[in-house]
């Protein structure tokens, strides 16, 4: 039994959910962010509260349940506030910085990175080596900073890369030289 699908989602002022055939729109104050309907799930908007119930309770039907209120929660919190993830790159000499919109890094290799945010995303440098992704909708915002990430992903032996603001990388001891 899906507790977090059982439970309402309250609407902020000048936030509306409709349902469209076999999909769910949210408008908001930031803009406008759709999903589908899985089979067996039905959502019911009343006045400020958005209600997701399921036909059965065949496993399936019941990880939908879950999914498809947590997605619609995530929808109405990005329409209202928006998301937004802080990264930050470690290393001597590695920078960024933003040429029009694009993310141009410097990370060490013989040539600087660019990289161009997807359409509904944000980029700022805040200052040379620390930058924030923001964006509606929070699957693309992690997906883009996954992407970015990938570049140079945090290494344990020295700590550099690039990594989340306040993510603990593991560190690994190397080799403890001659005997």
């Amino acid at each position: 039994m899906s507790r977090i699908g059982r439970k309402a989602i309250v609407l902020p002022k000048g936030t509306t959910v409709t349902v469209k055939g076999d999909k769910v729109v949210v408008k908001g104050a930031k803009g406008e962010l759709d999903t589908p309907l899985m089979p067996g799930i039905a959502v019911d908007v009343a006045e400020d509260k958005v209600v997701v119930s399921r036909s059965n309770d065949e496993k399936q039907t019941c990880a939908w349940h879950g999914m498809t209120r947590a997605l619609i929660a995530n929808m109405v919190t990005g329409v209202t506030e928006g998301f937004q993830r802080t990264m930050e790159i470690v290393g001597v000499g590695w920078r960024a910085q933003l040429q029009g919109k694009t993310l141009v890094m410097n990370l060490g290799f013989s040539h600087p990175v660019e990289f161009t945010p997807p359409q509904g995303v944000e980029i700022v440098v805040e200052n040379p080596i620390k930058f924030v992704v923001k964006g509606i909708d929070k699957e693309l915002v992690g997906q883009t900073c996954a992407l970015i990430r990938q570049y140079r992903p945090p290494e344990p032996y020295h700590g550099k890369g690039i990594r989340f603001l306040n993510e603990h990388i593991v560190r690994k001891a190397g080799k403890t030289g001659a005997k």
